[in-house]
């Protein structure tokens, strides 16, 4: 690979700000099902119907928290995810030559576990800078902006949000371990699910080129490598989102406790108490008074949005990141890649 720390960061952050954008109100779908207050906010108490205007109102409460930190944090994600993939792969190299070898390694890894420690390793770094924009954006996703009194609109939600945590930032960590315990299993599923799935795709382009070259459609190599990572994306991750839907309704309750502020009593000391249980504690609760269909609440919509917004953004960093690594190469009077399966195969300028 010939991209620096700038192209990734750049590749990175561009795919997640504009996948933000795009998923962003399904996301917000995702949580207001997942709430322990959706029947009282989102249905009719006297027909059970949902409402639809409510539902539906603001669906991007809470959008630039998330933009303003997915910046930061999708880079510190590759980074951390390329130099230490690049570290395990060196030392796994070199693992007979202890003068060459970085790493105490007696034996080489396979390429799924390098995948997996890399993968997990930028996931926990990414989620420090994450939680706290998680925590603002998902409580801000359940907050009711009305009109007050005189006609004069209300604050809006996120100015309400962060009014409550100003006493206490500390609790814009609250749910971090759920975080990293919904993402590490995610991540250690689907990458390699990914991997298979893409590798199957690239069999599948090589042999249409094959067998009907004069037919097959020519996309470009960027484009070729964008479009068959984000199907492979979208498969793996469809897969892995419906797995770890349980853990993902856990944190979305420890996020949401986190404030402790709710209109309805009841709720409120019910989101006190939960506010300083842990992870399992949580989900014991959940499954007691809802059943496994409470852990599994919004498991349909996080499948669409992860398929689609997964598939978005690894097709637009693997294809920002192959277009900059090019043009870094004929600044410096390389050949550029033309492969989509990390091959060595190269063209000349």
């Amino acid at each position: 690979m010939y991209n620096s720390n700038l192209d990734i960061w750049i590749a990175g952050a561009f795919a997640a700000v504009t996948v933000d954008f795009v998923v962003y109100p399904f996301d917000t779908l995702k949580t207001r099902v997942q709430s322990p207050d959706y029947n009282r906010l989102y249905k009719d108490a006297a027909t059970g119907a949902v409402r639809r205007s409510a539902l539906y109102r603001g669906l991007y409460q809470g959008v630039w928290s998330v933009v303003l930190s997915t910046i930061p944090g999708s880079g510190a994600f590759f980074t951390t995810y390329e130099a230490v993939k690049c570290t395990l792969t060196n030392a796994s190299k070199h693992h007979h030559n202890p003068e060459n070898n970085p790493l105490p390694f007696t034996h080489s890894l396979p390429q799924p576990i390098i995948h997996a420690i890399s993968s997990s390793t930028a996931e926990m770094v990414a989620c420090l800078m994450m939680t706290p924009a998680e925590v603002l954006k998902q409580n801000a996703q359940v907050t009711n902006v009305n009109t007050g009194k005189g006609g004069q609109n209300a604050k809006s939600a996120m100015t309400q949000v962060i009014a409550r945590f100003k006493h206490r930032p500390w609790k814009l960590w609250s749910g971090y371990t759920a975080l990293v315990g919904r993402n590490l299993p995610f991540t250690g599923l689907n990458f390699p699910l990914f991997e298979l799935f893409r590798s199957h795709l690239v069999e599948w382009r090589k042999r249409r080129k094959e067998d009907d070259a004069m037919q097959t459609r020519e996309w470009g190599p960027v484009v070729e490598r964008a479009a068959l990572t984000g199907m492979a994306a979208s498969m793996s991750g469809m897969i892995a989102s419906v797995v770890t839907t349980p853990i993902d309704v856990i944190k979305t309750r420890m996020m949401l406790s986190a404030s402790c502020h709710n209109n309805d009593d009841s709720n409120k000391s019910t989101k006190k108490k939960m506010a300083g249980w842990g992870t399992l504690r949580v989900g014991k609760e959940i499954y007691r008074n809802e059943g496994i269909r409470g852990l599994f609440k919004g498991g349909a919509i996080r499948a669409a949005w992860t398929a689609a917004s997964l598939s978005m953004y690894l097709s637009i960093y693997e294809g920002g990141r192959f277009y900059l690594e090019n043009r870094r190469r004929e600044k410096h009077g390389l050949n550029t890649r033309v492969e989509v399966d990390g091959s060595k195969e190269e063209a000349a300028i």
